[in-house]
C-alpha cells in the first residue's frame, strides 16, 4: 500500500507540490502571527520585569497599556510618594507611543530616579547632558545608530548622548522636561515607578498610604506582578480575536485545498479504484489509501512549514533584533495538531465517495 501511495503522489507531481505548500502555508501563518503578537508581549512583560520598580502609581482614568495614557498627573506627586513610609525610590516618567516606522513607546524619565531604581548599563556614551539628548538601547544601535548620531523622535532631533544594554523598559529615552516641551504638557506625568524597600511585606500598607493621601483617592496602584499579570492574551482586548481568526483563517485554506486536490484525484482515478476493488480491496482499504496519501502530504507539508518559521526567526533576528519573533513549542505543537486535523477532515469526503464507487460502474469509465 505504501508503495501505491508513494506512486499515486509522485505521478502528480504539481498537485502534490500545490498541496503541500497549503498545508506549510497554514503552518507559516499560525506560527509567525502567534510569534510576533507573543513576541511583543513577552518582551514587554520582560522589559518591565527590568525597570526595577515593584510598584506602579497612576491617575486611575490612566489605561493600564504602556503607553496609551496622557500626562495627566502632576510631577509634583512624585514628591508627594517619596515622604511614604517603605518608599525608596519615585521615578516620574512620560511614555508616549508613537507611530513612525514602527510603533514604539518613547520613555520621557527623570535620569537621577530612572536609573536609581535600577542603573543603566552603557556600553557606550553616559547620560544626558543637554536637554536634546537620548538614550538608546543596543538593540536599537544595532540598527546602525551611535554615539554623537542625531535621531528624529516625536518630530525632534536628539543626538545619541548614550548606548544602554536593552530591558529596562522602553529602548529610547529622552528627558521628561523636554517630552512635556514637545507634547505641550508642561510639569506633567503619565505615571510613577516606586522601589519599597521590603516589597513582599509593604506593598499593602504602600497601598493603604497612597490612597489615604489627601488628593489621592482615585489613583490607581498597581505591583509589578499585577502589571505581568494584566500582560496576558487573556487579559488584552481583541489579543485572542486575533489569533483565532487567523488561525481559522489558515485552517479554511488547507482544508480547502486539500480537499479539492484529493476530490480531483479521487475522480481522475475512477478507473484505477474500479480495478483495486475488483480484486478484492475493501471500502476501508480505499478510505485507507486516499488518507495515508492526504497524511504523507501534510506531514511533508507541515515539517516544511515549521522549518521555514524557525528560518524567519533567524532571519527577523538578524535583519529587525528589535522585532521580537517567539516560537514556542506549545505553539509549534499546536499548528502541527491543527494543520494535519484539517487535512484530514478534507481529504475525509473525498475518501468516502472514492470507497463507495461501484466497481463495475469505475470499470466501465472512461
Amino acid at each position: 500500500m505504501n508503495k501505491l501511495v508513494v506512486g499515486n503522489l509522485v505521478h502528480r507531481p504539481l498537485r502534490s507540490l500545490i498541496s503541500v505548500f497549503a498545508v506549510a502555508m497554514e503552518v507559516i501563518m499560525i506560527l509567525s502571527i502567534t510569534a510576533i503578537m507573543l513576541g511583543i508581549l513577552n518582551g514587554q512583560r520582560t522589559r518591565q520585569s527590568g525597570i526595577g520598580m515593584d510598584m506602579i502609581v497612576h491617575p486611575g482614568a490612566a489605561s493600564n497599556l504602556i503607553g496609551m495614557s496622557g500626562a495627566a498627573a502632576s510631577i509634583k506627586v512624585a514628591d508627594v510618594l517619596r515622604t511614604l513610609p517603605h518608599v525608596e525610590v519615585v521615578a516620574p516618567v512620560n511614555v508616549q507611543l508613537t507611530a513612525g516606522k514602527a510603533l514604539e513607546n518613547i520613555y520621557g524619565i527623570d535620569y537621577a530616579t530612572y536609573d536609581a531604581l535600577r542603573p543603566f548599563i552603557f556600553v557606550a556614551g553616559g547620560p544626558f547632558q543637554h536637554p536634546d539628548d537620548i538614550i538608546i538601547d543596543d538593540y536599537e544601535a544595532a540598527r546602525g545608530f551611535k554615539v554623537g548620531d542625531t535621531v528624529d523622535v516625536l518630530h525632534h532631533p536628539f543626538h545619541v548622548c548614550g548606548i544602554v544594554e536593552h530591558g529596562k523598559g522602553g529602548r529610547k529615552f529622552i528627558p521628561i522636561e523636554t517630552m512635556n516641551e514637545i507634547g505641550g504638557t508642561p510639569g506633567k506625568a503619565s505615571m510613577f515607578y516606586l522601589r519599597t524597600d521590603n516589597p513582599p511585606q509593604f506593598q499593602d500598607a504602600v497601598r493603604k498610604e497612597v490612597l489615604a493621601t489627601p488628593g489621592m483617592q482615585q489613583y490607581s496602584i498597581e505591583t509589578l506582578d499585577e502589571l505581568l499579570a494584566s500582560l496576558t492574551p487573556e487579559k488584552l482586548p481583541g489579543f485572542n480575536i486575533g489569533l483565532r481568526i487567523v488561525i481559522g483563517t489558515a485552517v479554511l485554506i488547507g482544508f480547502l485545498v486539500i480537499f479539492q486536490s484529493m476530490y480531483t484525484a479521487v475522480m481522475e482515478r475512477t478507473r484505477e479504484i474500479g480495478i483495486l476493488k475488483s480484486l478484492g480491496a475493501s471500502r476501508l482499504y480505499i478510505i485507507s489509501v486516499v488518507l495515508r496519501e492526504t497524511a504523507l502530504l501534510a506531514i511533508v507539508g507541515i515539517a516544511l512549514g515549521v522549518g521555514v518559521t524557525f528560518l524567519m526567526r533567524t532571519i527577523f533576528h538578524y535583519k529587525f533584533p528589535t522585532l521580537a519573533f517567539a516560537v514556542t513549542p506549545g505553539w509549534v505543537m499546536a499548528a502541527v495538531l491543527i494543520a494535519f486535523t484539517g487535512a484530514m477532515l478534507g481529504a475525509f469526503y473525498p475518501a468516502i465517495k472514492a470507497a463507495r464507487k461501484d466497481p463495475i460502474d469505475a470499470l466501465s469509465y472512461e
